[in-house]
């Protein structure tokens, strides 16, 4: 009876994920399938052909990866020096790290805008001091777009790792360091591979957030870097080609998920090697 009673406390919620997520998703990747003579996938062979379209998969693709391995390298280590504070402390590391969240995003890449601009702080910096004699193209390039999506998903990664690392207790560390390990050799040997399952959420949420993101991409990357989430807006708000920006999300869901596996993969390879 308890069991019963258990399982019915999951109606209103799968319910509402059928409803508002499956259910609209399998319409907007269905859609894409019919054609004029019935079911056919002519859309997605026209898109695997498309350079355009490829171009800008790869870039979206490039973009998001170098996020992801950027956001892990500088995510490690504060998240290393925050897991090993006192509680007390730790909470303001964390709620400073995660305050940038608070803000709308579109005022962080504004901000950013403000930095990377021909008029901006680094530009007028390098000028003053005689280094340059004529602003640098910083802004709408994809330097600037991956600069921006580090900045807005690299809290995601801390918070991830932090909450794996401030479970790994001292003595673990000073047991290798008295076998003979260095500080760094045992992070390498201890600490990183009992972070690796925050390391995957991190990963996966940087990811699939540098994959998707729109804001960011449009305003620091201009209309000279689109990317696939600029480019589903183009086809259905622009041209009202709304099959088509289904095509392209749904290749959106596929490479996110794919790419998903190949961390958890990799991983557990990890894991499995001792690494």
């Amino acid at each position: 009876m308890k069991k019963k009673w258990f399982y019915t406390l999951l109606i209103p919620g799968l319910t509402l994920i059928i409803v508002f997520l499956f259910i609209p998703l399998i319409y907007t990747i269905g859609s894409t399938f019919i054609g004029e003579e019935g079911y056919s996938i002519a859309r997605y062979i026209e898109f695997l052909k498309d350079g355009y379209y490829i171009k800008i998969f790869n870039r979206t693709l490039r973009i998001a990866l170098i996020t992801s391995l950027v956001c892990m390298i500088l995510g490690m280590p504060v998240a290393y020096y925050i897991s090993r504070t006192k509680k007390s402390v730790r909470g303001i590391f964390i709620a400073c790290t995660v305050f940038p969240l608070l803000t709308n995003s579109v005022v962080r890449s504004f901000a950013w805008m403000t930095i990377l601009g021909s008029n901006g702080v680094i530009n007028k910096l390098l000028m003053n001091l005689n280094i340059i004699d004529k602003p640098l193209k910083l802004l709408y390039t994809e330097s600037a777009i991956i600069i921006g999506t580090v900045y807005l998903f690299l809290p995601l990664m801390v918070v991830s790792l932090v909450g794996v690392m401030e479970n790994i207790e001292n003595d673990l560390l000073e047991a290798a360091e008295s076998l003979g390990a260095n500080r760094i050799k045992a992070f390498f040997k201890v600490i990183f591979p009992l972070s690796v399952p925050g390391l995957i959420v991190g990963c996966v949420l940087v990811f699939t957030g540098a994959f998707t993101a729109y804001t960011t991409p449009q305003l620091l990357g201009g209309n000279t870097n689109i990317v696939l989430s600029t480019l589903v807006y183009q086809r259905a708000m622009t041209l009202g080609d709304w099959t088509g920006a289904s095509v392209v999300a749904t290749v959106m869901i596929v490479t996110t998920l794919t790419v998903i596996g190949v961390i958890n993969k990799l991983a557990s390879r990890l894991n499995e090697r001792g690494v």
